[in-house]
């Protein structure tokens, strides 16, 4: 286990299974905000790279750029230039690409350009010609793209490995994928002790890309038990990066992902519950306590989390007092009517006292 700080750890963090902690905050890069009308707009350097590819940097990277068999983990949105249509987005279906530099499909020559030239956790925007994309004829099955069509592709390369032969996941035995994540994992916690969380959960995602669910759809028995222990560490790990990084929609993402697994799983249920707690969802969060609570009774972790949301039930309630004091006081009693018998006599009074009444000198 990965020990951040001297202080009582949460649940999730004490079971010896290569998890991190989840105290303190920092900020870093997401996911890049979709844009549904084209390309984003870059205005850095334009780097040519080739007589049909060019680059513009929107986010520096780390370290050095991968060589030639290198398996590279990447991110990236495509458009035709000449219409913006965006016809492949795998930040959207939530499945990185792996491609093998050197050995990539055709029409992925000028984004594997690109590629090779950038390094681990850089984003770019790569301008390539129809050449080196999907050529004079385009392509009409899936993705959808016209005859000799430019391509605009927003790339972010999440990690690479360097591998002589360029041995790709699906060229791998089980024993050779599980592995490979289990090192991607165990650099992940390095880097997050380092609290270089966005170079750790760049780790963390290539781990889970070797865990694909065509992968795991296929497993069953020790092998599955096998590749669960390092991918649902993964996501959970994943969570506490996010959770520091006050990205909470996605850390409950990634807690989901276990739960679909494992419903009862104390970690994933403690760390959806800090997630939903910060966005504000209390009874939501209150719900992932006491669940995790019903399997780890002991825990001080859980029981300060269930005290901290009822304590701030308690100012709710308190401000909401105060807020509507005096709007429901009851009404002050009405002044009483005068009795019929006080008003008889107060009319012949009235009378009495008329200087229009007719005397005994008069008559």
């Amino acid at each position: 286990m990965v020990e951040m700080e001297e202080q009582q750890s949460p649940p999730s963090d004490r079971d010896g299974d290569d998890d991190i902690v989840t105290e303190g905050a920092s900020v870093v890069h997401g996911e890049p905000i979709q844009d549904e009308s084209g390309p984003p707009k870059v205005d850095s350097e334009v780097e040519v790279l080739h007589e049909k590819v060019t680059k513009q940097i929107m986010k520096e990277g780390h370290g050095h750029k991968p060589s030639k068999y290198s398996t590279c983990f990447l991110h990236y949105r495509a458009w035709t230039e000449s219409t913006q249509h965006k016809f492949e987005d795998t930040w959207h279906e939530q499945q990185p690409l792996e491609l093998i530099l050197g050995k990539e499909k055709k029409e992925m020559t000028g984004l594997a350009i690109g590629v090779s030239s950038m390094k681990s956790g850089e984003r770019a925007l790569l301008h390539v010609g129809w050449e080196l994309g999907y050529g004079k004829e385009g392509s009409f099955s899936f993705p959808n793209v016209p005859p000799m069509a430019d391509i605009v592709y927003e790339a972010e390369l999440i990690g690479f490995d360097e591998t002589k032969e360029g041995k790709a996941r699906s060229d791998m035995t089980v024993e050779e994928r599980i592995g490979a994540a289990d090192r991607r994992k165990m650099d992940g916690n390095a880097l997050f002790k380092e609290e270089k969380l966005e170079e750790a959960m760049q780790q963390y995602e290539m781990a889970i890309a070797y865990m694909g669910d065509d992968f795991m759809f296929q497993l069953f028995g020790k092998y599955r038990v096998m590749a669960l222990a390092v991918k649902n560490p993964c996501h959970l790990n994943m969570a506490a990066c996010l959770i520091k990084c006050k990205r909470y929609d996605e850390a409950i993402a990634q807690c989901g992902i276990v739960l679909m697994e494992d419903e009862n799983n104390v970690k994933a249920l403690f760390r959806r519950g800090k997630a939903r707690a910060e966005l504000g969802q209390t009874d939501a969060a209150r719900e992932d306590f006491l669940k995790a609570r019903k399997y780890a009774p002991e825990d001080k972790a859980i029981a300060k989390e269930l005290r901290l949301l009822a304590e701030h039930d308690k100012a709710v309630y308190q401000k909401q007092k105060e807020l509507y004091k005096g709007l429901f006081r009851p009404k002050p009693d009405p002044k009483p009517k005068p009795k019929l018998a006080d008003f008889n006599l107060a009319m012949v009074a009235v009378i009495i006292s008329s200087p229009f009444q007719p005397t005994d000198a008069e008559g």
